[in-house]
């Protein structure tokens, strides 16, 4: 019977499946078609996404690709880069704690820190950040649209509604809206203060996620911009917190996001095909 090594790992229960290429290349089958497979969690092993590390690239130290459990694939994911940064760095496909990958948001430079967290610079905003008014299911919310790469959609709430039951509700329509030709990333978020922030997102491809690397660095961006927040933020989701770190203002956005929190393994696994 045909079968595949893999690698299951989480960054605060947004989980992944990571595949080296030559056991990729033994499955037979189209990536995006690998992805929902595997990432199938009644039939397969279970995943938000799956990476397979990519070595021959040309402006970096290391690529990845990286798909969605529906079979999509993705600018960037900052969990998953967290997870990909410490699997590659222990197998040693790359030679330094910090190094560059090439992915399709540009080349983003994790670290390996000390205590075992991983740091990321993931890079500048993407073009401008801006503003809309939607009207989903009846009701008008105030967006902030910001792309990490990947494309966000934060609402800020200011009310004691549930979070996650927000974006379980609106999440799916606001993902699909006309505004996002490529869809959104859906993020809800209550201000506790100037340096911490609760949030829920619904991701783009998956639904309702643990958490979301890239949606808790939008959400600072947004926050900073609208004076809700200082440049250091902790940013409370599902599964864990992130410590995200932004030092631009409305008047210039030209700075790097840095994104800092843990990366595990759950396990190494022959999955049957």
């Amino acid at each position: 019977m045909n079968k595949i090594n893999v690698t299951k790992m989480q960054g605060l229960g947004n989980d992944f499946v990571i595949v080296d290429y030559c056991e990729y290349e033994k499955s037979g089958l189209p990536m995006d078609e690998l992805a929902k497979k595997l990432c199938d969690r009644n039939f397969g092993i279970g995943a938000d996404g799956m990476i397979i590390p990519a070595l021959c690239t040309k402006d970096a130290d290391i690529g990845w690709f990286f798909y969605n459990s529906d079979g999509s694939t993705a600018q960037m994911c900052g969990n998953g880069i967290r997870c990909f940064a410490k699997y590659v760095y222990d197998r040693k496909l790359v030679n330094s704690k910090k190094f560059s990958v090439s992915t399709l948001a540009g080349i983003i430079i994790p670290e390996i820190l000390e205590d075992g967290q991983v740091k990321v610079n993931m890079s500048k905003p993407r073009g401008e950040c801006t503003k809309n008014n939607l009207k989903i299911k009846g009701r008008i919310f105030e967006t902030n649209i910001v792309s990490m790469g990947n494309p966000h959609c934060v609402i800020f709430v200011d009310t004691d509604e549930d979070l996650l039951e927000l974006a379980k509700t609106y999440g799916p329509e606001i993902e699909k809206h006309e505004l996002f030709p490529e869809k959104t990333n859906v993020e809800f978020a209550k201000i506790i203060s100037k340096n911490e922030i609760d949030l829920r997102v619904f991701e783009r491809g998956c639904g309702i996620t643990l958490a979301c690397g890239t949606g808790a660095c939008a959400t600072v961006v947004a926050a900073v911009l609208n004076n809700l927040t200082e440049g250091k933020v902790k940013v409370n989701l599902l599964g864990g917190a992130l410590t995200i770190e932004w030092q631009g203002f409305s008047d210039n956005t030209d700075f790097d996001v840095f994104m800092s929190g843990p990366a595990q393994y759950s396990f190494l696994a022959e999955y049957l095909l």
